[in-house]
């Protein structure tokens, strides 16, 4: 059994071992083309706006329901076996689309690509830990959520350029996005299953009762809630900025959604170089700093009434909010290394936070304006400035 290096002796092997890893990340961010394709299945078969949310909303419940179970998993047939798995179930997701677009068959592909993420974001993070640890392990996970942010940013591109093209795409259309991704996903699958990549042995095969009671552990719990904050802002900002121009500038939706991007744009650039940063700065200085961020973008997005300052805000928030996750589950997993696959089964069972936040955010919005949303998610910033005290280094 190998214990893991924080600088492996055989640079080549090492990085032969990264590259398909890193790859799954990659496959990872395929879940984030839910929110595109979307608003064109809504356009394909003319659903009502109640009919199309259904497949976000698909998403974040699976996160609920895998999460603790594939820690079980783990614990039995290994780490890599259970990415493999998900990798599979993905696979399977992203074939669907390209045999039939009928309602059903899209709520069934859906289902199956939050069951397939749910099931890789629990297993991918502690399957680094095999390969990278120490002081490393957060600048390594955060890597890994930039290279899974590029997926994310390649999928509306992917889906308008197979809608536009004047290349033959068989009649599929903006679904030629599956078929690409799907290829990758099958190549993820080929280059991981031939890694060979040593693991710890579980101690025990525990239950959802053991997992569960590691919330007990008021740290792991602390963890628990910072990953649902993480998500509560990062689902809340998307959803708030274009309604914050449309309601204090009156912008139209198209005009409005480029504050989406702006988010985006910033947590990308965030995720990168936090990578690095975190390799010369400790995790709770820069968990601070970034929390600091947030916290200013929330004063400006309370009281700014023009385009700039808000974009700005946004920006904040994004690259504030871009080194929480890593920083989070890396705490978690060092807090209790003798449970790693249990507690990843937590914190990604804590990813429901994005469906708790908008709806909280909702009500507060149709009471007092978006205002009431964006107070909603400073009390997830301000959350967060209460975990920065407890970070162990």
């Amino acid at each position: 059994m190998n214990t893991p290096q924080s600088l492996p002796t055989g640079r080549k092997s090492f990085l032969m071992q990264m590259a398909p890893v890193m790859l799954c990340f990659f496959a990872m961010g395929f879940v984030d083309l839910v929110g595109t394709a979307s608003n064109y299945v809504q356009k394909d078969l003319g659903l009502t706006d109640s009919e199309a949310n259904l497949f976000p909303s698909l998403v974040f419940f699976w996160f609920l329901i895998f999460s603790v179970p594939t820690g079980m998993l783990m614990n039995k047939i290994g780490r890599k076996k259970t990415v493999l798995v998900s990798l599979a179930v993905t696979t399977l997701s992203l074939i669907l689309p390209i045999t039939d677009d009928s309602y059903p068959t899209m709520l069934l592909a859906f289902s199956l690509l939050g069951i397939g993420n749910a099931i890789m974001q629990t297993s991918l993070n502690p399957l680094v830990t095999n390969l990278i640890s120490g002081d490393k392990l957060a600048s390594t996970l955060t890597f890994g959520q930039f290279v899974k942010a590029i997926a994310s940013f390649l999928a509306p591109i992917l889906a308008a350029w197979g809608a536009t093209t004047y290349l033959p795409t068989f009649g599929l259309g903006w679904r030629s996005l599956f078929v690409i991704y799907a290829v990758v996903s099958f190549l993820s699958i080929s280059m991981l299953a031939a890694t060979p990549i040593e693991e710890e042995a579980a101690d025990k095969a525990s239950g959802v009762k053991a997992c569960l009671k590691l919330l007990g552990k008021p740290f792991i719990l602390l963890c628990f809630l910072g990953i649902m904050c993480h998500v509560g802002i990062d689902v809340g900002t998307n959803t708030t900025a274009p309604k914050l121009l449309m309601e204090r500038l009156s912008l139209p939706l198209e005009e409005a959604g480029f504050a989406t991007s702006v988010y985006f744009i910033f947590r990308t650039a965030g995720c990168f170089l936090g990578a690095f940063i975190l390799r010369k700065v400790s995790a709770r200085h820069f968990f601070a700093f970034s929390v600091a961020l947030m916290l200013i973008a929330m004063g400006m997005l309370f009281v700014c009434d023009t385009l700039m300052p808000i974009y700005i805000g946004v920006g904040l928030v994004g690259f504030g909010n871009s080194n929480v996750f890593s920083i989070v589950f890396s705490q978690a997993l060092t807090a209790s290394p003798r449970e790693k696959n249990e507690v990843s089964g937590l914190m990604i069972m804590g990813l429901f936070g994005g469906t708790v936040f908008p709806l909280a955010m909702g009500y507060a919005a149709d009471a007092i304006g978006q205002v009431g949303a964006v107070a909603v998610m400073t009390a997830g910033v301000a959350y967060l400035l209460f975990y920065t005290l407890k970070i162990k280094s």
